[in-house]
């Protein structure tokens, strides 16, 4: 198994921010619920206070690609969408990992 990382930067609408982070997280929970071991992380820029940067490991790519195709996966996402002014989603490979 080869580890891949889901990372997303999303641009919230102007005073929409709260109710992006609540239904980016309501995702989370669902994610980490229905497949175990996911875990996620949410960061805010701190000078454009509207962007926000999210990422997450996965044991593989088909599992990545599993959570994404599935029914519970869209229609949250269909939630953050109306709270939001765009989205750049990306798989990426680890290359090396410092700690």
């Amino acid at each position: 198994m080869t580890e891949v990382w889901t990372h997303g930067t999303w641009t919230a609408k102007s005073g929409q921010e709260d109710q992006f982070v609540a239904a980016w997280k309501e995702l989370a929970d669902w994610t980490i619920a229905n497949y175990p071991g996911a875990r996620g992380t949410l960061l805010r820029d701190r000078e454009r206070t509207n962007l926000f940067v999210s990422f997450g490991p996965w044991p593989d790519l088909e599992t990545a690609q599993a959570w994404r195709a599935s029914d519970g996966f869209r229609e949250r996402v269909a939630r953050i969408q109306q709270t939001i002014e765009s989205f750049e989603p990306r798989t990426l490979d680890l290359v090396t990992a410092a700690s």
